[in-house]
């Protein structure tokens, strides 16, 4: 039975932890998957500090051989730090970006305090002023920007912002103000790119584009039709759809199957692209029911990978790296608290107008094949 990514995770965390150590060989024959399957596994456990990694063997974090200590990993910091982190929701995959960052600060003795925006532009100033006045030493900010890229005044909130601050899952165009905060992200443009090529390899060339109305849409789009531009293919054989501003789900799903309907039997159209996974799962069954076969007729990739290898028909998908962007922002956040205070700052600059060398962070979503395109599927 295909055992989901996340679940295979914890069962590895689990395995480790009740061995105090165990060699890759022994951890991938335990799960009977592959050795490249449980090496990849193994540099997410250990960069979100889930695992340690010692000789080849996984470890518990904080230990190496048994009664030998690690050094812990990073500068140190202050004894008593806490961190913010304020994100729109607990919902889609803000649960593994707040995980990844919570796992690096406990292992660090950082205590995580969280607020909540619900997607409120109004809540990020007060957040972050109610966390300030309760004494964070910094904060992990995802604003409410709807396009993810602030509009005109909405970085204010984030650049008033008293203490060190890293952007999660938003970024700045170098002419804004915030284009100097520190920041992670997926970079969801490559993901996208990295669909249409696949599907371009399995010898499709005419492709749609589906997508909902977030904060990733543009960068999907953008990463979409550059991928078509170096592969020669013209735009005419990728029409898009943004479904997004609909009133109402049923709306989007009823609109977004008659695209894709309409797409296949009247534009020739072979492969699309949609936006999320939990629409497509919706959606392949009753693009079925109407004969559209996936991927007989349809071959689909999905951005996201919240349920794609639940769905009955396995969907292929874009995976981006929630538990790393969440790890990686709270290590960029540890470092600059550990440095000296002329290199903290606060804001985009921080109070001297210097700030340190400051930092923006791109990970590369990962593309898990599986079968609603066609192609082979990769061994999870």
């Amino acid at each position: 039975m295909r055992v989901h990514v996340h679940e295979r995770h914890d069962r590895v965390v689990r395995l480790v932890r009740e061995h105090g150590s165990m060699t890759i060989a022994r951890v991938a024959a335990t799960l009977n998957v592959s050795m490249v399957t449980v090496r990849r596994d193994a540099g997410l456990l250990v960069s979100e500090g889930r695992l340690g990694r010692v000789h080849g063997s996984l470890v518990w974090p904080g230990t190496g051989r048994p009664g030998r200590a690690l050094a812990p990993v990073g500068a140190p910091v202050r004894e008593g730090t806490v961190v913010g982190m304020i994100v729109p929701t607990m919902h889609y995959s803000f649960s593994e970006i707040v995980q990844g960052a919570r796992t690096v600060l406990a292992a660090r003795g950082v205590r995580l305090v969280l607020g909540l925006t619900g997607y409120l532009a109004e809540e990020d100033g007060r957040q972050i002023e109610r966390l300030v006045a309760s004494g964070v030493n910094g904060l992990l900010v995802t604003p409410s920007w709807e396009r993810g890229e602030p509009g005109a005044g909405e970085a204010e909130a984030v650049l008033a912002a008293a203490v060190p601050t890293v952007l999660v899952e938003r970024w700045t165009s170098p002419g804004s103000a915030a284009h100097g905060l520190d920041r992670v992200r997926s970079d969801s443009a490559h993901g996208a790119g990295s669909a249409v090529r696949h599907l371009a390899a399995l010898g499709h060339g005419r492709f749609a584009l589906a997508l909902q109305s977030s904060p990733h849409a543009a960068q999907l789009r953008a990463g979409f039709e550059a991928a078509l531009s170096t592969l020669g293919l013209p735009a005419a054989h990728a029409p898009g759809f943004d479904a997004g501003a609909l009133a109402s789900e049923s709306e989007r799903y009823a609109r977004t199957l008659e695209f894709l309907r309409r797409g296949v039997r009247e534009h020739g159209v072979t492969a699309a692209f949609v936006h999320s996974d939990a629409d497509a799962v919706v959606l392949v069954p009753r693009l079925q029911a109407l004969g559209v076969r996936v991927p007989e007729d349809l071959a689909l990739v999905v951005y996201d990978d919240e349920v794609s290898g639940l769905s009955e028909l396995a969907l292929t998908a874009v995976a981006p790296p929630k538990r790393a962007v969440g790890a990686v922002a709270a290590r960029l956040l540890l470092d600059r608290l550990a440095a000296g205070p002329e290199d903290r700052g606060g804001g985009a600059d921080g109070p001297g107008g210097t700030g340190g060398a400051r930092r923006h962070v791109e990970l590369l979503p990962e593309l898990r094949v599986r079968d609603s395109c066609g192609g082979s599927a990769t061994p999870i």
